[in-house]
C-alpha cells in the first residue's frame, strides 16, 4: 500500500516529466495512426468515421433508457434479457409466459363458452322487445354479483335507488342525440356544462376567476391539464423540454400523457410507512424544465392524501404549477367535514393549488363517463384547448380531447348534481366514511395482515408480512368478492362506494377476510393459483416489455370472438 501511494505522490510531485512523457506518448500514438491511414482516400476515412460514429449512437441507444425508464431498470432488463438467451432459461421462460397469455384469454373468455358473437350486421334489424331481450341477456352474463355490493369501487351509486335510475334513464333519452360541438344547435347542453363546472368549482373553493371544462372521465381530465402545462411551459416559460413529477402512486394517466404527450415523468417515492409522497425526494426531483407537481387526494393504490400544502409550498417556492388529483375523492373530500369527520385542506385555499381534477361519476353518482377539470386561472385553460385557424373546414375549437362529445353524459352529470343536492352528498359521505372506519378498525385486528397508512377517505389497502397477499384476494374472490391487487408493494385494496353501506355487506367481507386468513396462516407457504399466480408472476418479471406483453393479451382478448382451441 505505501508503495502504491509513493507511485502516486511521484507522478504528481515530478510534475512537467510526467507531462512531457504523457505528450510524447500520445505523439506517438498520432504519428503511428497518420502511417496507417496514410494510404487511404480522404472518402474512405469520411465513411469509416460516418459508420463508426453511427455504430457508436446505435450502441448509445441500446443502453439509454426509455423517457421515463430508470437506470437501474434498464440494468435489470437487460440482465434479464441476456438472462433469456440461454437455451433452456429461455425456453423455460417463453413456455411459461405462453402459458400465462392462454390463462389470461381463457379467464376473460370464460362466460361466454355457450354464447355465439354477433360477426356480421343482421341482414333483417330486430324489433325493439328483440333487442331490450338481448341486452338482458347479456347483463347476465356476469358472474360477480355486483348488484350485491361484492365489488371494489367501479359501481358508486346505489343501483337499487329506482328514482334515480329512472331519471338517469329519462334524461339520457331526452338528450341522446345532442353534441355540445355545435353549441349553437345544443345551448341548453352548453349551459348545463357550464353549470356543471361552476358548481363543482364552488365546492372546491375557487377563486372568482378559476374555470374549468367537463370531460369524459377522470384519464382525460389527466391528459388535458398535463397538455396546458405542458404548453404553458413552452410558449411562456420558455422550456422546451417540459417535465411532470408525480409521486409513484399518482394514477397511471399520468403515465399515459407522457407517453401520448411525449413528456418526461419523474415518479418520486413514498414513504414507507405513511404511504405519502417522500418530500425530500420530491423536492430533489424538481429541475429547471419541471412543469407541474402532482399531489394525490387521496392516491389510487392506498387511499392515502398526500401532503398538499407542503407540494403547494414547493410549487410557490419554484413558480412551478401543482396539479391536485381528486378524481376518485373529489365528491368525498367537498362534504367531509360537514359529515362529522374533520376537515382536509385539498382544494383552492391551499395557496399554489391551480389545478384540481375531480370524477363525478363516481361519488358524484352521475353514469359514465364524466369528470371535471378546474383550473384557478384562465391562463391555463387556454392551453388545455385546440385551436386550428387555418383549416378549409372553416377556424376549429374545441375544449377537450374528442371533437364530437355527448351531450347525454352532461346532462345526466347535471341531473345527478341536482338530484342529490349538497345535503344528499353529505348523508352519503357520511355513510361511505362510516363504513369505511368500520372496515378499517375491523381489518387491523385480524391476525396475519395489515392496513397500509392511515387512510383518510374510501379506499383500505391490505398487506401482510405472513404470507403472500394475493392468496387472500384470490381466495376472497371464491366468495364472491372483486377487489384490486396492488403491486410494489403487494397487497390489495378495497374502494368503498354507497352499495356497501347496504346492511350486512361490510360484515360479510370481514367474516370471509377472518375465516380465510386464519386457514391461510395454518399453512401460509401454498403456492398461488389462478389470477394470483398471474399477478405475482408478473411482479417477479424484471423485463416489464414481458408485463406489457400480458397486459396486450388481455386487451387483444378483450375484443376476440372465437375461442382458442384447448
Amino acid at each position: 500500500m505505501d508503495s502504491m501511494l509513493n507511485t502516486i505522490e511521484a507522478l504528481f510531485t515530478t510534475g512537467e516529466p510526467f507531462v512531457n512523457r504523457f505528450l510524447q506518448a500520445l505523439n506517438g500514438y498520432r504519428i503511428y495512426i497518420n502511417t496507417k491511414c496514410s494510404n487511404l482516400e480522404p472518402i474512405q476515412l469520411i465513411f469509416a468515421t460516418v459508420a463508426i460514429m453511427w455504430l457508436l449512437r446505435k450502441v448509445k441507444l441500446r443502453m439509454t433508457p426509455n423517457l421515463n425508464e430508470s437506470r437501474r431498470a434498464l440494468i435489470n432488463r437487460k440482465l434479464f434479457q441476456m438472462l433469456m438467451k440461454v437455451p433452456f432459461i429461455g425456453h423455460y421462460i417463453h413456455n411459461e409466459i405462453q402459458k400465462t397469455k392462454e390463462a389470461v384469454e381463457k379467464e376473460l373468455m370464460s362466460p361466454f363458452k355457450n354464447e355465439k358473437f354477433y360477426v356480421e350486421v343482421p341482414r333483417n334489424g330486430y324489433s325493439v322487445d328483440e333487442v331490450v331481450e338481448e341486452v338482458k341477456r347479456y347483463q347476465n352474463l356476469s358472474r360477480i354479483k355486483w348488484q350485491e355490493g361484492r365489488v371494489s369501487g367501479a359501481v358508486y351509486a346505489n343501483c337499487h335507488n329506482d328514482d334515480l335510475n329512472n331519471l338517469m334513464s329519462t334524461v339520457y333519452s331526452i338528450t341522446a342525440y345532442t353534441n355540445p360541438l355545435h353549441a349553437d344547435i345544443f345551448p341548453g347542453i352548453r349551459k348545463m356544462e357550464a353549470e356543471v363546472v361552476r358548481m363543482t368549482l364552488s365546492l372546491f373553493n375557487a377563486p372568482e376567476d378559476a374555470c374549468g371544462s367537463v370531460t369524459a372521465g377522470g384519464t382525460e381530465s389527466i391528459l388535458l391539464m398535463c397538455k396546458a402545462y405542458r404548453d404553458y411551459a413552452r410558449y411562456v416559460r420558455g422550456i422546451q423540454n417540459p417535465e411532470m413529477v408525480v409521486p409513484v402512486t399518482a394514477h397511471a394517466a399520468f403515465d399515459k400523457a407522457a407517453q401520448m404527450l411525449s413528456m418526461k415523468i419523474k415518479h418520486v417515492a413514498i414513504d414507507n410507512n405513511s404511504m405519502k409522497v417522500n418530500m425530500n425526494a420530491m423536492r430533489k426531483a424538481i429541475n429547471g424544465n419541471v412543469c407541474m407537481l402532482v399531489a394525490s387526494a387521496p392516491g389510487f393504490p392506498h387511499g392515502i392524501i398526500d401532503p398538499v400544502s407542503e407540494i403547494a409550498e414547493l410549487g410557490l417556492k419554484f413558480s412551478i404549477p401543482v396539479h391536485v388529483d381528486c378524481c376518485l375523492g373529489g365528491f368525498l373530500v367537498p362534504f367531509v367535514e360537514k359529515s362529522g369527520f374533520g376537515e382536509l385542506y385539498c382544494d383552492f385555499r391551499v395557496d399554489g393549488v391551480t389545478s384540481i381534477s375531480a370524477d363525478t361519476h363516481k361519488y358524484g353518482f352521475a353514469p359514465k363517463g364524466s369528470s371535471v377539470i378546474m383550473y384557478s386561472d384562465k391562463k391555463y385553460r387556454h392551453f388545455q384547448f385546440s385551436v386550428q385557424t387555418d383549416w378549409p373546414g372553416g377556424v376549429y375549437a374545441s375544449p377537450n380531447v374528442g371533437g364530437s362529445r355527448s351531450g347525454a353524459t352532461i346532462a345526466t352529470c347535471w341531473a345527478s348534481l341536482l338530484y342529490h343536492g349538497f345535503d344528499g352528498y353529505v348523508k352519503a359521505t357520511k355513510a361511505i366514511l362510516t363504513t369505511t372506519n368500520y372496515l378499517k378498525e375491523e381489518l387491523s385486528k385480524i391476525e396475519g395482515i395489515f392496513v397500509y397508512g392511515e387512510p383518510k377517505l374510501s379506499v383500505i389497502a391490505v398487506g401482510s408480512n405472513r404470507f403472500n397477499i394475493l392468496r387472500l384476494s384470490d381466495d376472497l374472490s371464491t366468495k364472491g368478492w372483486n377487489l384490486n391487487p396492488l403491486q410494489f408493494p403487494p397487497g390489495f385494496h378495497i374502494c368503498v362506494t354507497l352499495m356497501h353501506t347496504t346492511p350486512g355487506v361490510a360484515n360479510n367481507f370481514i367474516e370471509d377476510v377472518k375465516t380465510l386468513t386464519a386457514e391461510i396462516l395454518r399453512n401460509p407457504n401454498v403456492k398461488l393459483k389462478g389470477a394470483a399466480a398471474i399477478y405475482g408472476t408478473a411482479q417477479s418479471i424484471p423485463d416489464r416489455s414481458l408485463v406489457s406483453s400480458l397486459a396486450l393479451q388481455y386487451l387483444d382478448s378483450y375484443y376476440t370472438t372465437t375461442f382458442s382451441s384447448d
